[in-house]
């Protein structure tokens, strides 16, 4: 397992328009095959940032996910609504406190 981190930095007229985009698809992603863990996160200074964050079983599973119909449709809808280049990481867990 692995966990993703994207970076989203939106035009500030656009959030609401993002925000029920991902309301609506947020359920199917999650469903995704592969998919184990959700969320979304926004920065309480800068509030046109947004984070994804979400854990995968394996590599390929992300990769699914990022050419299949699912995405394709989200990333075309959201593209246009940002301020800046998005940037993603793929990262190992190494230690975990709950």
């Amino acid at each position: 397992m692995f966990v993703r981190i994207v970076k989203m930095s939106f035009d500030p007229l656009k959030i609401n328009e993002f925000l029920e985009n991902f309301e609506l698809k947020k359920a199917q992603i999650r469903a995704f095959e592969g998919c184990e863990f959700l969320e979304l996160y926004r920065d309480k200074r800068n509030t046109n940032i947004f984070f994804t964050y979400s854990y995968w079983q394996s590599e390929n599973d992300l990769e699914r996910y990022r050419h299949s119909d699912l995405f394709k449709d989200v990333w075309a809808k959201t593209k246009p609504m940002f301020n800046a280049k998005p940037e993603a990481w793929s990262v190992d867990k190494l230690v975990s406190l709950k």
